[in-house]
């Protein structure tokens, strides 16, 4: 098999069709299979991805979760379920066009150096409040976890088959997809690309959603929240030291009454305030542990076709 495309889909019933057909039109001259990973959609996306089966299960497998586990979770599932020489992600979405897919595929086959393709959001159309924020994440996540982070580089990309094996020797529950695939350092060629509009549905990607990964992708991948709140912690201490010695100078030699409850007040908020944010920060990194050490599986799937007696 030359391709193995992964579609991760969650309440895509209005794109899925339109995906299908522009993939078939766009692989044409390969051999290919498409994965179609439904994350426990509540809309009619199975059925869909039923019915397109069922058309043509020569092309087109497909996996459906018990429940929502999220897009890693959907992009692990179909990476464990290829074997071609190239395996390609895309969004069901429809925003990333399938007419990329040969162009990567082309660009590997002719540079025997490279290891991936990924393609790269230009952010063309995004506010610039948008652009600050996604460029600020990428930065920060540069300099903390050191390693290359290239602003706007998407899921949408095109690997060989060793790099997909080494993403699925990466067995963690709390999976950071884009940090996995910095992480494990292979050589990348990228591309740019404008997205294009949505046809059907909404984003599940809104800014809450975006802040909530950004957040999970920096505790994934860095300790250095942890390294701040010890450092903050000892200048906290180092102050509060400073300021108990000048307290017992000016109550035994000057005879000065310490004054002030506002100001003690104020102390005690600041002071707890930053001992709940520390708490916080370790707490974060602490439950992470609690999950990870419970070795749950990634997903359940509750429904294959395809497949025959494979298990996922």
């Amino acid at each position: 098999m030359d391709l193995d495309v992964i579609i991760p889909a969650y309440n895509e019933e209005g794109n899925i069709n339109l995906l299908y057909d522009s993939l078939t039109t766009n692989l044409v001259d390969l051999k290919y299979t498409l994965i179609f990973v439904d994350d426990g959609s509540t809309d009619n996306t199975y059925q869909k991805l039923k019915d397109i089966y069922n058309k043509d299960n020569k092309h087109v497998k497909v996996i459906s979760f018990s429940r929502n586990f999220g897009k890693d979770a959907a992009i692990y599932a179909g990476m464990s379920a290829t074997h071609a020489k190239y395996t390609c992600i895309i969004d069901a979405d429809m925003q990333q066009h399938p007419k990329y897919i040969k162009q990567m595929y082309n660009f590997l086959e002719n540079n025997e150096d490279y290891d991936e393709v990924a393609m790269v959001n230009n952010y063309e159309d995004d506010s610039k409040s948008q652009k600050f924020f996604k460029n600020t994440f990428y930065n920060l996540m540069k300099k903390i976890t050191k390693q290359n982070y290239v602003t706007g580089a998407s899921d949408f990309r095109l690997m060989r088959d060793y790099v997909v094996k080494s993403i699925l020797n990466m067995k963690e529950n709390k999976r950071f997809t884009k940090g996995l695939f910095s992480w494990v350092g292979y050589k990348i060629h990228y591309i740019n690309y404008k997205p294009s509009k949505r046809l059907s549905g909404k984003s599940k990607f809104n800014f809450k959603n975006q802040v909530k990964y950004a957040f999970e992708g920096i505790l994934n991948f860095s300790t250095i929240p942890l390294h701040i709140s010890c450092f903050i912690g000892g200048i906290i201490s180092f102050i509060s030291l400073i300021y108990f010695i000048v307290i017992i100078i000016q109550k035994l030699f000057f005879g000065i009454d310490v004054p002030g409850y506002a100001s003690l007040m104020s102390v005690i908020l600041i002071l707890g305030g930053l001992i709940l944010l520390v708490l916080g920060i370790i707490g974060e990194y602490v439950s992470r542990t609690y999950i990870e050490i419970k070795n749950r599986p990634i997903y359940i799937a509750k429904r294959t076709l395809g497949f025959d007696d494979e298990i996922l």
